[in-house]
């Protein structure tokens, strides 16, 4: 578990109540007492004091006392305080350390990869499947070798027939470079190739 899981956790569960986010949206607007969101959320007293109470253990609410009823308002800066922490471009990625980021890819590659390493017919009509095929056939692709349209078809013949469709998907992913004219072809390195 990351250090910011337990309150980030805390957090959306505050919010994952559609009464909740309706309070959040009336403290928005202006400070309520307990008495006025139960009547606008339709709901008791005591069941907008819980609402109140877990929205408030995260930060995002806070009372006052005015006379004899407490006033209930939104605090928006723990909120930005929490968004800019948590969802800062450090934090994020250790969330998904334990997922199978390839698993989706695999899951295509079994379903259209034949036991000989070629794709079977008819290709998948999803794009994001298609892409899954395009990665694959990349790596056949040698880099820092500029193909004709003809050598390159001939790569990807060793998986499709449909050499266009994979040639375009390679294009459209910034996997393959081309000459406007379609007459050269290469490997792009970086990030995706």
């Amino acid at each position: 578990m990351t250090p910011h899981e337990p309150e980030l956790l805390a957090f959306f569960k505050a919010l994952a109540d559609a009464n909740r986010l309706k309070a959040v949206g009336l403290l928005a607007h202006r400070p309520h007492t307990v008495e006025q969101l139960a009547a606008a959320l339709g709901v008791g007293s005591s069941t907008a004091s819980h609402h109140l109470r877990r929205l408030a253990e995260v930060g995002l609410v806070h009372a006052r006392a005015d006379g004899p009823y407490s006033v209930y308002a939104l605090d928006p800066e723990p909120l930005q305080a929490l968004a800019k922490r948590l969802l800062a471009s450090e934090s994020l990625p250790p969330l998904a350390a334990d997922a199978d980021l390839d698993a989706f890819d695999r899951k295509v590659l079994k379903a259209y990869l034949a036991p000989d390493g070629r794709f079977r017919d008819p290709l998948p009509r999803k794009r994001r499947q298609i892409a899954v095929l395009a990665r694959h056939a990349l790596a056949f692709i040698e880099p820092g070798v500029t193909y004709d349209e003809k050598g390159i078809n001939a790569v990807i013949e060793r998986f499709t027939d449909d050499t266009a469709t994979i040639r375009r998907a390679l294009v459209d992913l910034g996997l393959l470079g081309r000459t406007p004219d379609g007459g050269a072809y290469w490997r792009i390195e970086g990030p995706g190739g």
